[in-house]
Parts: structure tokens; C-alpha cells; sequence
């Protein structure tokens, strides 16, 4: 058995184990702790099952599901060939029957058994918890059993084909139910091999040894050797998966670099814990209970009102307004897919004709390449002409972003937006988030940037410059100003895009939606608060994006996992029924109330369990900072920030178009971590986000006469 540091077991009382009865917590006494320690730290201390020697992407207590849903085709298939039986025995006294009745008597008692065994399987699963397995550790021997019954099974589905081809004299009837059990015995045996690939680890072999180590060897050279290992072999194993996943991409330099990236970036954040993906699940339900609990308990915020004609209200009434505007050419960089996603009914017919036509006098005007039915989208959405464009490209590959550039009559200004990400290639460019120095003319000293972005900057920056696209927009309109815009991947990209362009365009401004937060150092981010607005809704995760974010999500799943005494089954039922139809987050607390809060600082054995390794970046104590790795140092989001807030419901994931909204300035800390929910992924989506601007734009201004009653001149404090 593995033992932990003096110091933990002290830390380990029955006193650091507590919870409130009938939810996620429970008094935990001497004898229970005792039992709980032995569990985590014994044979079954890891989440991932070992079976035959190597770990796998599963775990004991994620076989209630599937053994629920094998019993019940079971339970009928079994009913369904015993009444095949009794009804038609009597016509088996034919060539073959006794053949064809000692099948169906066989494959009846086989499915008995084998119906036996998964219910066996299913009650195992459903005990204990995610870092309790201790009740589960008689998985291993039920799921051996299980596999051997396949052996027989096969052999018996082989039979049974084999005496059906020979042409066996009998009632159609009976000859076609015994091929029907025949196709259900394949099918299920099918199933079984597609499960076992899927649930297959590569590094299983590797990780099973290192299991059962123990972290007390976490100092020996063996170990320190082992663990390089595994984060080598991790990497190498990423990147093939990877490869595989975006095998239609070329093979140039940079494609080679962002796998390489990628893997690291993914084999760095998996490689410390032993989650399997249901318990990320659960740990996802549980936060966002968690979340809802506290913000319900929280004291209502101090709200202070502004008079109509205060300067920040009427700053963040312009900048409002210039969002709703700019918006349009975000949208429009997308092209011809977010046109037609936006208008389902009605954008096909209003652009085929662009698709179909050749390029004709009005496309030569404007300069660029691949518009295929892009322009009649962008023409569309913008509301400009074709003289109005200067450059339309949809040149895409990783770290090379399509953009185009406009004019636009209304606001006087040259107007380039950059499309966010829309295809594997922009993936990747996501992906590769490593730090680099940012190659720009400025007084600031720490210039720390997202890699990918950075270099699809740099790419839009080349071709703006040295191809003169810019100057050629500035020779038709000098007295225009330049304005940066997009969304997502291209907010980011836009926003560093105006920084490198500010020495030579010092009246520059930058409209960046939804913006990556994980883009650049502080100094940068307090450097572009006078040239850049990001706009952010809701709950979108994007904003909230970062690796040090993600550690801290990661952080945030292995307590909150790690201090829940619920099955996992009970969790995620309770969990999908929550996102579905919502419900009171307190029917099923994760956190203590008062002073047992402060026993949450503690580092419960459970959580450690969880851990492959020390993880450096990993910390106890749910308010301390993390450590941050050289190569993936804190970021922050570009520019000040407006934040668009649904007021009241409609929605569990806003499908009512009544949504009303409300605006205010907000600290970037206020996307200092991720928020789950189900409008997580919606708020990030371009058409969600026009909608919510084009209704607190109109309710603002419906509301300049009346602030009392709308949106107008809230602040929260």
C-alpha cells in the first residue's frame, strides 16, 4: 500500500473530512477516514482501471450506464429467443433442428450468465466514489469474467452462421429468428471491439507501473527518468493523434512546428492527473452547481447609477455604438458560412448567383484571392459596394489568416477585419500557445505574446505593408482614420495587428469581440487600454481562455471531485437534469458553508490521488496563485473592456430571441476564471453576439430619457 507524507496523514483527521449530510458531504468519522485512506492509496487508488497490466481510459464506476443499457438488450433479447422457443419448438422436428434447438438452448443459458454478470457489474460500479474505488475492487474480476464469456459467444454466433448457410430445412419462421440472433450476437460483439479501442490508452502501459509507485518514490532517479518518459512518449502520442485529425493539411514548416505545439501543450496539461473523461464531466457538473451556489449566497452587489451625461456613460454609449457597427465587418470576414448559418431560409438564394457567376468586371476592382461566394456574403452583410473594397483574401493556412480590407463611408475610416477561426488550420494557430517576444515599437518592456497569434499578425502586417494594400486604401481616402477589427481568433490577431501598425498609424483603434484572454503580458495590456475595446457576453469561455486558466479549471475539477462522496452516476444524472431544466444548486451542495470552508484549504488525499506527479502548477489552496511555466506565463486580454450581461432568464441556452441585455465597463480579473454553464459555448457564437448588441444598443437608446427604469448608467461596484 502506498502511504503519504507525515505531514498529509496528520493533515488527515477526521475532522479535514467533512460535509454536509444529504449532499456531496457527509461527517466522515475515524473508521470511515480509515477506510477512505486505505482506498485511495491502495491497489484501486488511480480513477484509470488497470486491466492487464496497463491502464485504461476508463473507470470502475463508469460501467453503470453502458452495463445498464447491455442489460436491458440482454434481458430482451433473452425474452425474444425463449419465446421463439416455446412458440416454435414443435417445428423443429425437421433436418437440422435438433441442431437449431440445442443452438437456442445453449445461447439461452449463455445470455442468463452473461445477464448475470453485467448486473453483477452494474451494482460494483455504483458504489463508492470517484477517489473512493475501494467498494469497486472486485471490478477487475467481474470484467474478466465478462471478456471471457466473449470466447464462447463468438463461437457460438460462428456455429449458429455456419449451420444457417447450410440451408437448414426447417419453418421460415425459426430459420429467420435464429439469423436474427445470429446479426444481434455480431453486432454486440462489434460493439464490444469499437468500445475497447476507444477506451484504449497508448500510454496505458507505462502509466500502469508508475501507478502503483506511490508519490513517495516522486525523488528517486528512476522516477525522475520514468516521468520524462511518459511526458516524451505523451507528446509523441499527441502529435500522432494530431497528425491523424488534420491529415488533410499540408506539410510545410509551420504546420510541423503548430503539431509540435500543440501535442506539448496538450501533453503538458493531461499529463499530471488521473482523470478519465467522465470524471471531467462530473467535475464540470459539479463546478457549475458550485458556481450557482455562490453566487445565490452572495450579497446583492452595490449598484451605482450615473447621470445620463456622465462621461463614462456616454464614452460607453459611443464605443457601444461604434461595437454595433464594426461588428458587421467581423461577421462579414467569415464569409459565405456564417451568412447562410444567419439567414438558414433565405441566404442561399440571395448569394447563389455570386457562387455560380465568373468573375466579372467589379470583382477586378478589388485585389485578393479565393472569393469564390464569399464577396456576395460580405457585400451583403456590410451593406458596401464593390468599389468599396480594397482587399479580400481567404487565403487560409496555419498562421495565416484570411482578412479584408474596406472602406467604410459612414465612420470615415479604412476599416481591416480579420476572420477568427473557422477551419483546422485556425485550430492550430489557437493551439500553438506558447510565449514569444512581440517584434513592435513601443515603450513597453515585458512583450509577451500568444505564438500563434502573434504570427498570424505578423502575416496580416506583412501583407498590409509590403504589398501595399494600405497605402493604396490611404491613397483614395488620406483623411480616413484605420480601424482593426474581428472576432475570436481574429479579435486577437486584430488587436495585436493594431499594436505593430500604431507607430506608423497613431490614430489607429481596435474593435476586438470576444477576444482570446490568454494573448498578452500585462504591460501590453495596460499599454492598449487607450487604442483597443474588447467586447465580451456573457459567460463566453473565450475570453476567459488561457492556460493559466486552465489550470486553474483543472485545479478547481480535482478538488471539487476529490471532496464529493456521490456516485459518479448520480452526479452526472443530477448534472445533465440541471443543465436541461436548471433547478436549486443547493439540492446538491460542493462546497462547506462557513468555517468548514477553511478545511478546503487542506490538501485532502483524495485530490492527490488524483495526481500522476507533483505537479508544480498545481496548488491546495483554492485562492493562491498558480506557478506559471516559462513557457506559458499569465496573459491577459487586450485593451478596456465592455461586458454584455443577460438580465433575468430565457433560457437555459438562449434560444429566446427576447433576450434583453445590459452594458457596463469591467476589469479584466473579472475573466479571471472559467465559468461553466450551458451558454458558455452560445455567447461565443457571432450571430448571439450581434443580436445582443443590436438589443442593448436599441434598449439604451429607447432608455436615454428614462436611466431609472433600463439599462442605462448601471454600474455594479
Amino acid at each position: 500500500m502506498r502511504r503519504s507524507p507525515p505531514s498529509l496523514r496528520l493533515r488527515l483527521s477526521a475532522d479535514n473530512l467533512v460535509a454536509a449530510s444529504g449532499g456531496c458531504w457527509s461527517v466522515l468519522g475515524e473508521r470511515r477516514a480509515g477506510s477512505l485512506l486505505s482506498a485511495s492509496y491502495g491497489t484501486f487508488a488511480m480513477p484509470g482501471m488497470v486491466l492487464f497490466g496497463r491502464r485504461w481510459a476508463i473507470a470502475s464506476d463508469d460501467l453503470v450506464f453502458p452495463g445498464f443499457f447491455e442489460l436491458v438488450v440482454r434481458v430482451l433479447w433473452w425474452i425474444g429467443i425463449l419465446t421463439l422457443y416455446l412458440m416454435h419448438r414443435g417445428k423443429l422436428d425437421c433436418a437440422g433442428g435438433a441442431l437449431l434447438s440445442s443452438y437456442l438452448i445453449v445461447l439461452m443459458i449463455l445470455l442468463a450468465v452473461v445477464i448475470c454478470t453485467v448486473s453483477a457489474i452494474m451494482c460494483v460500479s455504483m458504489r463508492g466514489t470517484i477517489c473512493n474505488p475501494g467498494p469497486r475492487k472486485s471490478m477487475s474480476k467481474l470484467l474478466y469474467i465478462r471478456l471471457a464469456l466473449f470466447f464462447p459467444e463468438m463461437v457460438w454466433a460462428s456455429l449458429g452462421a455456419a449451420w444457417v448457410a447450410d440451408g437448414v430445412q426447417c419453418d421460415r419462421t425459426v430459420v429467420n429468428g435464429i439469423i436474427a440472433t445470429v446479426v444481434v450476437s455480431w453486432i454486440i460483439i462489434a460493439a464490444t471491439v469499437v468500445s475497447i479501442i476507444i477506451v484504449f490508452d497508448p500510454l496505458g502501459g507505462k502509466m500502469a507501473p508508475y501507478s502503483s509507485a506511490g508519490p513517495s518514490h516522486l525523488d528517486s532517479h528512476d522516477s525522475s527518468q520514468l516521468l520524462n518518459g511518459l511526458k516524451t512518449a505523451a507528446t509523441s502520442v499527441w502529435e500522432t493523434r494530431i497528425k491523424l485529425l488534420c491529415c488533410c493539411i499540408g506539410k510545410d514548416d509551420h504546420t510541423r512546428v503548430a503539431f509540435s505545439s500543440t501535442a506539448e501543450l496538450f501533453s503538458t496539461y493531461f499529463s499530471d492527473t488521473d482523470l478519465v473523461p467522465s470524471d471531467i464531466a462530473a467535475g464540470l457538473a459539479l463546478l457549475h452547481q458550485q458556481q450557482d451556489n455562490i453566487r445565490n449566497n452572495q450579497e446583492p452587489a452595490q449598484v451605482v447609477c450615473h447621470a445620463p451625461g456622465s462621461s463614462q456613460e456616454a464614452d460607453l454609449d459611443a464605443e457601444l455604438e461604434n461595437c454595433h457597427h464594426y461588428m458587421q465587418f467581423a461577421a462579414a470576414a467569415y464569409g459565405w458560412p456564417l451568412y447562410i448559418y444567419r439567414n438558414p431560409l433565405t441566404g442561399l438564394c440571395r448569394i447563389g448567383g455570386d457562387c455560380c457567376r465568373s468573375r466579372t468586371t467589379d470583382y477586378d476592382l478589388v485585389g485578393g484571392d479565393q472569393l469564390n461566394c464569399h464577396f456576395g456574403s460580405i457585400l451583403h452583410t456590410t451593406g458596401l459596394q464593390y468599389r468599396d473594397f480594397i482587399h479580400v483574401s481567404f487565403h487560409d493556412k496555419v498562421y495565416e489568416l484570411p482578412f479584408l480590407v474596406a472602406l467604410d463611408h459612414r465612420k470615415e475610416s479604412v476599416v481591416v477585419a480579420v476572420r477568427g477561426t473557422m477551419s483546422l488550420q485556425d485550430v492550430l494557430t489557437d493551439l500553438s500557445a506558447e510565449s514569444e517576444v512581440l517584434d513592435v515599437e513601443c515603450e513597453v518592456q515585458d512583450r509577451l505574446a500568444h505564438k500563434g497569434i502573434s504570427q498570424a499578425a505578423r502575416y496580416v502586417y506583412r501583407r498590409l505593408i509590403n504589398d501595399g494594400i494600405l497605402s493604396q486604401a490611404f491613397s483614395i481616402a488620406p483623411e480616413y482614420r484605420l480601424v482593426i477589427v474581428g472576432h475570436s481568433l481574429g479579435g486577437g490577431a486584430a488587436a495585436l495587428l493594431a499594436t505593430m501598425l500604431r507607430a506608423a498609424y497613431p490614430q489607429v483603434r481596435c474593435y476586438a469581440f470576444s477576444p482570446p484572454r490568454g494573448l498578452w503580458s500585462k504591460a501590453l495590456h495596460e499599454y492598449s487600454q487607450s487604442f483597443i475595446v474588447s467586447l465580451v457576453l456573457g459567460k463566453d469561455v473565450i475570453p476567459r481562455l488561457s492556460v493559466t486558466n486552465l489550470e486553474d479549471l483543472k485545479r478547481r475539477i480535482l478538488r471539487v471531485v476529490a471532496h464529493c462522496n456521490k456516485p459518479k452516476y448520480k452526479i452526472l444524472l443530477h448534472g445533465l437534469w440541471y443543465e436541461l431544466f436548471g433547478g436549486n444548486p443547493n439540492n446538491f451542495p460542493t462546497e462547506l458553508d462557513g468555517g468548514d470552508q477553511e478545511v478546503l484549504t487542506q490538501p485532502l488525499l483524495g485530490e492527490q490521488s488524483l495526481l500522476t506527479r507533483w505537479s508544480p502548477a498545481y496548488s491546495f489552496s483554492s485562492d493562491s496563485p498558480l506557478d506559471s511555466s516559462p513557457k506559458y506565463p499569465p496573459l491577459y486580454p487586450p485593451g478596456r473592456i465592455i461586458h454584455l450581461q443577460e438580465e433575468g432568464a430565457s433560457g437555459r441556452f438562449g434560444c429566446c430571441s427576447a433576450a434583453h441585455y445590459s452594458a457596463k465597463w469591467s476589469h479584466e480579473a473579472e475573466f479571471s476564471k472559467i465559468l461553466i454553464g450551458p451558454k458558455m459555448l452560445t455567447d461565443h457564437m457571432p450571430d448571439i453576439l450581434m443580436r445582443a448588441l443590436d438589443s442593448v444598443v436599441s434598449d439604451r437608446a429607447a432608455c436615454v430619457s428614462c436611466p431609472a427604469q433600463g439599462v442605462s448608467g448601471v454600474d455594479v461596484a
